[in-house]
């Protein structure tokens, strides 16, 4: 489903990407592991168009990802991304939150939108909260709100940016249990992410990334637990030792 060859990104002389080439399958689950500022929050934007890759190319789904507005339309109508940081409207309740881009992108009927919306915010564990303003939500609620919102666009894939980074540690399980239950539906998922033991449970592709460049890859088996590169084995040591 994503296809990248021979990316780059640069940001003046600093080059973030060196040539990345990689696949990401449909209906797979591929984890992006690596130390912090190697590039694996810059491949997610790329994929999506937020951040314009300076060379090689990226496919989606049979699209190129350009600056074409209406490539990245067609982009983003099939996928959909969760951040870091939740980015919800903090004027709009959590079921407002989940309708906003059915109603004002994709034209969905209100109540339709919000049939779906209370659906979906009842399969995250939020179906009691759908009046809730995101001020008054856990971190864990929040970032289980931005799920929902997500899955409201029926997307063919979704990109996940650390969700569990920015969660008490005493949160982050509801949010994996969430993503977990996803796994197991066939969705497109590729999830940049520190929860080692999380990956190697849902992954069907584990890719370790030290600056800019994809070091190896392969089935969670492999990397995780018996990875061929030593930068691979320094990092999984220095992270399992914590």
């Amino acid at each position: 489903m994503i296809k990248f060859a021979s990316v780059t990104k640069s940001y003046g002389k600093v080059e973030v990407l060196k040539g990345v080439n990689t696949e990401f399958a449909k209906g797979q689950v591929s984890c992006l592991i690596g130390p912090s500022g190697s590039g694996k929050s810059t491949i997610l934007r790329c994929i999506n168009g937020l951040e314009r890759h300076t060379t090689g190319s990226i496919e989606f789904d049979g699209i190129e990802v350009t600056s074409n507005p209406a490539s990245l339309t067609a982009i983003r109508k099939k996928s959909a991304m969760v951040f870091q940081r939740f980015n919800l409207f903090p004027h709009r309740t959590a079921l407002e939150n989940v309708m906003e881009a059915p109603l004002y992108v994709h034209g969905v009927p209100r109540k339709e939108a919000e049939a779906f919306g209370r659906e979906l915010l009842d399969r995250v564990g939020l179906g009691h909260r759908v009046n809730a303003y995101p001020g008054t939500l856990s971190g864990g609620e929040q970032q289980r709100v931005a799920i929902a919102r997500a899955l409201a666009v029926k997307p063919q894939a979704i990109l996940f940016d650390e969700p569990t980074s920015a969660l008490d540690p005493e949160l982050v399980g509801d949010v994996l249990k969430v993503i977990r239950d996803l796994a197991s539906t066939g969705i497109t998922m590729v999830i940049v992410t520190h929860e080692i033991n999380f990956a190697k449970e849902v992954a069907d592709l584990v890719a370790f990334i030290d600056r800019g460049v994809i070091v190896e890859q392969g089935p969670p088996s492999d990397i995780l637990v018996q990875p061929s590169q030593p930068r691979t084995q320094e990092f999984l040591h220095r992270l399992l030792d914590r």
